[in-house]
């Protein structure tokens, strides 16, 4: 494919990334593919599900972050690639994957895609959202009881003990490998448009034409 605009967006968990990946999917529709990190997570097949819950899911040892990278690339150069599917219900991945094609425009989305200096490399625009904690806190105990199909206790002890510290230690300190830093995620409605314009205007150049909008 001729060029190729990569975003990241990370922040912490339950910080709004997903809100404003959402946005952007609305607005410019097939030309936009995202890459999950949490797809990424290292399969642990030979180990019993009680292992499987104590591990440490926020450090960036958790993640294979060198096949993403192998993906996005791939993806860059116009070929679709089989991404990786994990069931947080299981805290394993699955044996499914899911095709992922080349777009114009694709996101990389995670709370630790700035930790890695070779997957920076392949982004043209940085975004990370912030938000304050106990709003994010709030944001993924509903998400993990709801969606997930966690129980209130084992979330808040996951948050205690492996969350917040990782948070501490590894995501707020990414965050200065970022281009732009977004309070208030999605609904920070001026920094929102100022990246729909920037998508839009490579869009346009790339296509010759009008881009959706």
């Amino acid at each position: 494919m001729s060029n190729v605009m990569v975003i990241g967006i990370a922040g912490g968990t339950g910080s709004g990334k997903t809100t404003i990946t959402k946005k952007l999917i609305r607005e410019f529709g097939s030309d936009v593919s995202v890459i999950h990190h949490d797809n990424y997570y290292k399969a642990h097949h030979d180990m019993p599900y009680e292992e499987r819950t104590r591990l440490n899911y926020d450090h960036p040892n958790a993640f294979d972050t060198d096949l993403l990278i192998r993906d996005l690339r791939l993806l860059k150069k116009g070929r679709s690639i089989a991404c990786p599917v994990y069931d947080y219900s299981i805290h394993d991945r699955t044996d499914k994957t899911i095709t992922i094609s080349p777009t114009r425009v694709i996101i990389v989305e995670g709370i630790l895609i700035y930790e890695s200096r070779e997957l920076c490399r392949e982004m043209d625009i940085k975004l990370y959202v912030d938000a304050d904690a106990d709003v994010r806190i709030l944001r993924r105990i509903v998400r993990d009881v709801r969606d997930r199909g966690r129980s209130l206790d084992s979330v808040i002890d996951q948050y205690l003990t492996t969350v917040k510290p990782m948070h501490e230690q590894f995501v707020e300190p990414s965050k200065r490998n970022a281009d732009i830093i977004i309070p208030q995620g999605g609904h920070n409605q001026v920094a929102m448009q100022m990246v729909i314009e920037r998508v839009r205007a490579h869009l346009i150049s790339e296509m010759g034409g009008d881009a959706r909008g």
